[in-house]
């Protein structure tokens, strides 16, 4: 009876063993699936919401004047401008960070409008990345209204997601003639596909909580997201339009760039900078990367005859 009586408290104890470990492990399955689809993006939306407001002052190495540029939704933004010797000029954006393909473009005698997007720097509203293409028209209604610059002379150069926000205000605004967009890729929250080069794994893992992240965004921004780039960017046609980007690049840019391409209208161009970072063309090749971007705003801004 007591050999009886040690099995079965045994048994008991390894059932309430057992119990517990299972009960363990839900909660950890489970607080792993509230990680992946509701707190890294959720959390990720926030930060990217509320994040940008330090103030960068250009290192242009020539005069400029400090300006204010008024979106088409009212904002006042901030920006620094550099006025042209060829009566060309162009929009970088976002702007402050980019002195150096500032100064190689200051070089060919080009204006430059280096444009604070709203809630970064010195701009006014909030940290809405996503209405970036309201400050781009903003910008280029800017530079239509300066004496030294020719209104069907402007450019855009644009950087990682200024890079994507770039292509849809081209999309929109017919004052934008040539654009160059530089490490666009998969913007916030922007599903993955088969061609992207990832397993069914990894999208099962990853498209969930891009939903999640996207909606979150919309909410703390109050602004919904721009219709993917490959559904806008044929609009831009037949004002050209340059796509750069590096291998492996950031968020995608590698494996959308040829969708992108395919889908622009003509004239257009592409170009894999060897070497590079994500937006670090003009680090990776400095020769090249400045015989490029200044050989195709001169074929596309020439003046008129």
């Amino acid at each position: 009876m007591t050999l009886w009586r040690a099995r079965r408290t045994e048994g008991s104890r390894r059932r309430r063993y057992l119990r517990r470990t299972g009960t363990v492990a839900i909660a950890l399955v489970a607080g792993l699936v509230a990680l992946t689809f509701v707190i890294f993006p959720v959390g990720y939306a926030y930060i990217y919401t509320h994040t940008g407001r330090t103030a960068v002052t250009p290192d242009l190495r020539v005069a400029y004047e400090s300006v204010k540029v008024t979106t088409s939704d009212g904002l006042e933004l901030s920006a620094s401008y550099v006025a042209s010797k060829n009566r060309a000029a162009v929009i970088l954006f976002p702007g402050a960070t980019r002195s150096d393909q500032a100064r190689m473009l200051i070089r060919h005698g080009y204006g430059i409008l280096l444009l604070d997007p709203r809630g970064q720097g010195r701009s006014e509203g909030d940290t809405i990345r996503w209405a970036g293409d309201r400050d781009l028209i903003g910008g280029v209604e800017y530079l239509r209204s300066r004496y030294d610059v020719d209104p069907d002379r402007i450019g855009g150069f644009g950087f990682s997601v200024g890079g994507e926000l770039l292509l849809e205000a081209a999309a929109q605004s017919s004052g934008l003639k040539a654009v160059v967009s530089e490490g666009a890729g998969i913007r916030l929250g922007e599903g993955l596909t088969g061609d992207d080069g990832v397993s069914s794994l990894e999208r099962a893992r990853w498209n969930p909580a891009s939903h999640v992240m996207t909606a979150a965004t919309t909410v703390f921004s109050n602004h919904g997201p721009p219709p993917p780039i490959v559904d806008r960017i044929g609009r831009i046609s037949p004002r050209a339009v340059y796509l750069i980007y590096a291998d492996p690049g950031m968020g995608g840019e590698k494996t959308r760039q040829p969708h992108f391409f395919n889908a622009a209208g003509r004239p257009k161009a592409m170009w894999e900078v060897p070497g590079s970072a994500h937006t670090g063309g003009i680090n990776a090749r400095p020769g090249e990367y400045e015989q490029r971007i200044v050989g195709f705003f001169d074929d596309a801004l020439r003046k008129p005859t």
